[in-house]
């Protein structure tokens, strides 16, 4: 080994979805949503000024800003923007767990938060999920230093009632909780309700899963002031300018269209929900899902198996080979056209075995 590799920061870095590109394919393997955004986007972008783009956009990121706190009831100053809800993460986990005590999170969740830890050095434990997947409160009531929850989780799709939200910050009002509500919209009442009532909870969504719009990186974060004007204090101290303009104005139209944001959950809890039906009648069973996608195993067939049959068949879903979970499939939700085109796959590769 030279000498300058001593120095290198080694990590096991996070594994996105794969991204193919074929012709004809049926993508269901990283909760995209299968509708375009809100009518709006596409014209503010069409129209969008040349001139602008050549200057620094605005690190303030004011307009969508000042969109969302409309959106939510909120002050301006308790909303904190980034580029996606990973760098909002990220963020606030270099800002706030900063503790010799372990952070708390589940042992299945999103997996890219022990890549955080691993890279920031911060010290963590993962409570077990019980055997339906659901958070045991009680393992979140010990001296730690933070918690973060997936609400609904991923990728196991279980929303956790407000309650026992509310129970694991009561219990913990001494760190930082982080709620990550990627998916909330697909669910029910989110931690954004608690928000004036506990000091140390921050909020965080995305416009990548109900928004539609995972290809322009918006994230943002919700919390008191005190909370947000600390990330802030990281974000300038980092890169000030973490917005394109693009974004910020495309941000702005999604947000204004209410309509068309509601009608879109809408859709894909309809088609959730009759894909779920389809899929118990197929022999596959699952917890009910609070997401755009619906994480199943089957009575008979290895998850492996289905896997490969269904990428032959262009069809991409996502396989986990984890502890606990590596017999199950996370199936995004797609249009009523793509979901019916899988059951009809899934049947045959049934009727095969």
């Amino acid at each position: 080994m030279k000498p300058w590799e001593n120095n290198i920061r080694k990590v096991v870095p996070y594994v996105p979805g794969e991204q193919p590109n074929k012709q004809g394919m049926i993508k269901l393997n990283t909760n995209e949503n299968p509708y375009p955004p809100a009518p709006g986007v596409e014209k503010v972008l069409q129209e969008i000024d040349m001139d602008a783009l050549r200057r620094y956009p605005d690190p303030t990121v004011k307009l969508l800003v000042e969109e969302l706190a409309h959106f939510y009831h909120l002050n301006n100053n308790q909303l904190f923007v980034g580029v996606g809800s990973d760098d909002v993460l990220a963020m606030a986990f270099l800002t706030f767990y900063n503790s010799s005590k372990p952070i708390l999170y589940p042992d299945i969740t999103y997996s890219f938060y022990p890549v955080w830890c691993d890279l920031l050095r911060i010290p963590y434990q993962t409570p077990p999920l019980d055997e339906n997947f659901a958070i045991v409160k009680e393992d979140y009531y010990k001296d730690n230093g933070g918690v973060i929850i997936a609400n609904p989780n991923a990728p196991t799709s279980v929303y956790e009632e407000l309650s026992v939200i509310e129970d694991i910050i009561k219990h913990n009002q001494d760190v930082i909780v982080i709620v990550d509500e990627a998916y909330i919209d697909f669910a029910g009442r989110s931690a954004t309700e608690l928000i004036a009532k506990y000091e140390n909870l921050l909020v965080v969504q995305t416009f990548s899963k109900s928004r539609s719009m995972a290809g322009m990186r918006i994230g943002y974060a919700m919390g008191n002031e005190s909370l947000i004007k600390a990330l802030n204090d990281v974000k300038y101290s980092f890169n000030s300018y973490t917005m394109n303009e693009a974004a910020i104005v495309a941000g702005v139209e999604a947000v204004k269209d209410n309509g068309y944001f509601e009608e879109g959950i809408r859709k894909i809890i309809a088609t959730r929900d009759r894909t779920e039906a389809a899929l118990t009648k197929l022999g596959f069973s699952f917890p009910k899902s609070g997401s755009n996608f619906i994480f199943a195993t089957h009575e008979k067939i290895p998850a492996k198996e289905v896997f490969d049959a269904l990428r032959v068949k262009n069809v991409y879903v996502r396989h986990f080979n984890l502890p606990r979970i590596n017999n199950y499939l996370r199936i995004s939700i797609g249009t009523d056209e793509e979901m019916e085109r899988v059951l009809e796959l899934l049947h045959e590769i049934i009727e095969r075995y």
